[in-house]
C-alpha cells in the first residue's frame, strides 16, 4: 500500500527546516541552496511588497518531508525571463484577471535546475496536485520555469515552453588558447585582438573568492550593479543586504572578478560556481573600456572553467554576441498550466509555434558558431 503524501504551502522559508531543505536537495547547484533563498527573503529582495509572496510547497509522508518545491505567488511577471506579458494582456482585454499566478522559479535567476528537491518525487508527479490547489484557491495559472526537460508525455493541458541560451562547454581544453585553436583563423584573430586590447588600455584583473571579498569590494560591486540597471531605466532587483548575506553564507560558491585602471577599480563581474559549472550573473562598470565586458564576463570565465576543470559555463540569459565567442545555443524548458478554459487552446497553440521558432533559431545560431567545420 502506497503511503499517502500530504502537501502544504509555506509563506516563509523560515518555516522550513534548513536541514530538511539541504537533505532533500541532491544538487550542488548554488541557486537551490537554502541560504540563497533565505537571503532573498530576509533581505526583503523578495517579498509580498515586491510582488513575490513566498509559497513554498512541502510534501510529507508520515509527517516527514519528502520534497520541497520553491514557489511564489506573483502579482506581476518581472524577474522570470520566460515572458508571458502577452498572455496577461490578452486576459486584460477580456476584463479577466491573470494574476495572481503560482510560479516555481529561482527569482531573477534564469538557470536550469530541478525545481523539486526530492529523492522520490519528480516535477511531473506534482502536476495534478498543483492543478487541484490552483482550482481550489482560484489561482489562475501555475508555471515551472527553467527546469529539467520532462521526456514523458505531458498531460493535455500542461504546455512546454522553450527559450534559447548560450553556454560554453569544456571539451578537455588545456588552456584558453587550446579552445581558441578550434576557431576559424579569422575568428581566432578577432578574439585575440579583443583580449590584447585589455592590456593595451592598461587594465589589470584580479579574482577573489567569497572568503577574500572585503566590505569595500562589496560596495564597489553594488555600485556597478546599480549602474547597469539604472542605464536601462530600471531599479535593481536585489539590494546590497542580499549580496552581503550570500557572500557570507556561501563563500565557496562565489567568484568576483575586478578590473582596475591604475589601481582604481573600474568594473567587475560576480559569478557563482559549483563543482561542475560556472554561472555568470551580474556585471557593471563605472566607465567605458573597449572589450572589457567580453573579457570579464566571458574570457575570464572560460579560463576559470579550464583551470578548475568545470564542464559548463552559463554566462546568463540572451546575448547573441556570445555566439562568435564560442558559446553554443541550448534549449531551456519550462512548463505551464492555465485554468481558464477559453484560453487553453490559444496558449497551447502559442507554445507549439514558439517551440518551432526556437528550434529554428537554435539551428540558425549554431550555424554562426566560430568553430572550424570539423569542430562543430
Amino acid at each position: 500500500m502506497t503511503t499517502p503524501i500530504t502537501i502544504q504551502f509555506n509563506d516563509a522559508i523560515d518555516t522550513i527546516s534548513e536541514q530538511d531543505w539541504q537533505t532533500l536537495s541532491h544538487s550542488n547547484n548554488p541557486f537551490v541552496d537554502y541560504h540563497f533563498f533565505k537571503a532573498l527573503e530576509t533581505s526583503q529582495s523578495v517579498s509580498i511588497n515586491q510582488g513575490w509572496q513566498a509559497h513554498h510547497l512541502v510534501a510529507k509522508s508520515q509527517e516527514q518531508p519528502v520534497a520541497v518545491m520553491p514557489m511564489y505567488l506573483k502579482s506581476h511577471s518581472w524577474g522570470e525571463y520566460v515572458f508571458d506579458w502577452d498572455w496577461a494582456d490578452a486576459f486584460e482585454r477580456y476584463d479577466l484577471d491573470y494574476y495572481p499566478k503560482l510560479v516555481s522559479t529561482i527569482p531573477f535567476t534564469p538557470v536550469e535546475s530541478n525545481k523539486v528537491l526530492s529523492s522520490t518525487l519528480q516535477v511531473s508527479d506534482l502536476f495534478s496536485t498543483l492543478i487541484e490547489y490552483c482550482e481550489q484557491q482560484h489561482i489562475n495559472s501555475w508555471h515551472i520555469l527553467f527546469t529539467e526537460q520532462i521526456k514523458t508525455p505531458l498531460p493535455e493541458d500542461v504546455y512546454q515552453r522553450n527559450t534559447v541560451q548560450f553556454h560554453w562547454f569544456n571539451r578537455g581544453y588545456q588552456d584558453i588558447n587550446d579552445f581558441f585553436a578550434t576557431f576559424t583563423s579569422r575568428k581566432r584573430r578577432a578574439t585575440r585582438k579583443e583580449r590584447l586590447s585589455i592590456a593595451q588600455q592598461g587594465l589589470t584583473i584580479r579574482h577573489l573568492n567569497g572568503h577574500q571579498i572585503t566590505e569595500k569590494e562589496i560596495a564597489f560591486f553594488y555600485l556597478t550593479y546599480q549602474i547597469t540597471y539604472l542605464k536601462r531605466g530600471h531599479q535593481p532587483h536585489l539590494n546590497i543586504d542580499f549580496f552581503k548575506q550570500i557572500i557570507s553564507s556561501m563563500p565557496d560558491n562565489i567568484l568576483l572578478i575586478i578590473a582596475s585602471d591604475q589601481d582604481e577599480d573600474v568594473a567587475c563581474a560576480l559569478f557563482f560556481h559549483d563543482d561542475s559549472q560556472l554561472y555568470g550573473r551580474y556585471w557593471g562598470a563605472t566607465g567605458y573600456y573597449n572589450n572589457l565586458h567580453f573579457e570579464l564576463c566571458y574570457y575570464q570565465g572560460i579560463e576559470f572553467c579550464i583551470n578548475h576543470n568545470l564542464s559548463r559555463f552559463n554566462p546568463g540569459t540572451q546575448g547573441e554576441h556570445k555566439i562568435q565567442r564560442g558559446f553554443e545555443p541550448v534549449l531551456t524548458y519550462s512548463y505551464h498550466w492555465i485554468m481558464h478554459p477559453g484560453f487553453k487552446q490559444a496558449i497551447k497553440d502559442f507554445c507549439q509555434q514558439e517551440r518551432s521558432h526556437m528550434l529554428t533559431y537554435q539551428a540558425q545560431c549554431r550555424a554562426l558558431l566560430p568553430f572550424k567545420k570539423a569542430d562543430k
